[in-house]
């Protein structure tokens, strides 16, 4: 599939060299086609990371996908420089007026925050609720859908005793729901936070069911049953090395983190770990894209509801 960006958005030399399409704006201009516009509100601190792993997640189906990058007015990164948020972002303000096929509200590193405390938790609750009439289906990550999940039915987070980070085993739950169509009956998928929702909270909401969940790291994905909402409380997109990064970050911050779980082959921190979990998330968000998307956008997107 040829994801549309920006002429000289850094990550695209790294998609190409993967062979991944990736189409510049002058290409797409001429071609008959109504593109797939998705935006993604990128609230984690690396910026260019994250652009890099969505961008792949988003690479395999024969749609075309027009990203747009958001950001909040009401906080500034500290991360990723100004003049890369200048020149390849635009604001909420400033895309509030369109319609979009899907938008990807991404994670952030506040979770360990009330909610209310987040210093752009207004200007959030403001983007989800636009995204009730001017997006076909949301994709909430990880923080992003502990955001979402209070927001939209009230559903509190929890503090866990410690970090939860590594790879897990999951359970699918629900064959049948096209989000996880060709998922197989266990699948493995990576979870780095502190916080987390409960089944039992959940289950108080008819509108939502969960469709996969692990033993060790609880929930990991849910829906609401019109397919407007989608909640993943977890990181499909992250890459083979994610987690041993952050791992090293935090044991050079003076953190002491635990290992990863179920990462390093023999707990060896220097090893190159396996990767286990990108057929997972390649079938996701190919899944979302056409099941939640594709299918279901109006093909004048001016006439979302």
């Amino acid at each position: 599939m040829p994801i549309r960006v920006q002429n000289d958005l850094p990550v695209k030399e790294i998609l190409e060299k993967e062979n991944i399409f990736v189409m510049d704006e002058h290409r797409a201009l001429h071609q008959d086609i109504r593109p797939i516009k998705i935006g993604l509100l990128n609230l984690m601190p690396l910026k260019e990371d994250t652009e890099l792993q969505l961008l792949r997640s988003l690479s395999n189906t024969p749609l075309q996908v027009d990203v747009v990058f958001v950001t909040v007015s009401s906080h500034q990164s500290k991360n990723t420089p100004t003049s890369h948020l200048n020149k390849f972002y635009q604001k909420f303000c400033e895309i509030k007026h369109e319609n979009f096929d899907g938008f990807i509200i991404t994670g952030a590193p506040v979770e360990q925050m009330p909610f209310e405390e987040v210093d752009y938790w207004e200007e959030l609750k403001e983007i989800m609720e636009w995204s009730k009439t001017h997006v076909t289906s949301t994709l909430h990550s990880c923080w992003g859908a502990q955001a979402g999940l209070y927001y939209h039915y009230g559903i509190p987070k929890y503090q866990r005793a410690k970090k939860l980070s590594g790879i897990y085993r999951h359970r699918l739950l629900a064959r049948g729901v096209p989000l996880v169509r060709g998922f197989d009956d266990y699948f493995n998928a990576p979870h780095s936070r502190y916080t987390e929702v409960r089944r039992e909270d959940i289950l108080k909401h008819p509108e939502l069911e969960i469709l996969a969940e692990s033993d060790e790291a609880g929930i990991f994905l849910v829906v609401s049953r019109d397919g407007r909402q989608v909640f993943i409380q977890g990181h499909p997109e992250y890459d083979r090395m994610t987690p041993n990064n952050e791992y090293h970050r935090d044991v050079n911050k003076g953190l002491d983190p635990e290992l990863p779980c179920n990462y390093y082959e023999d707990n060896d921190p220097f090893s190159v770990p396996a990767l286990t979990w990108r057929n997972m998330s390649n079938t996701l968000f190919t899944n979302w894209l056409n099941f939640y998307v594709y299918q279901s956008t109006p093909y004048d997107i001016k006439d979302i509801k």
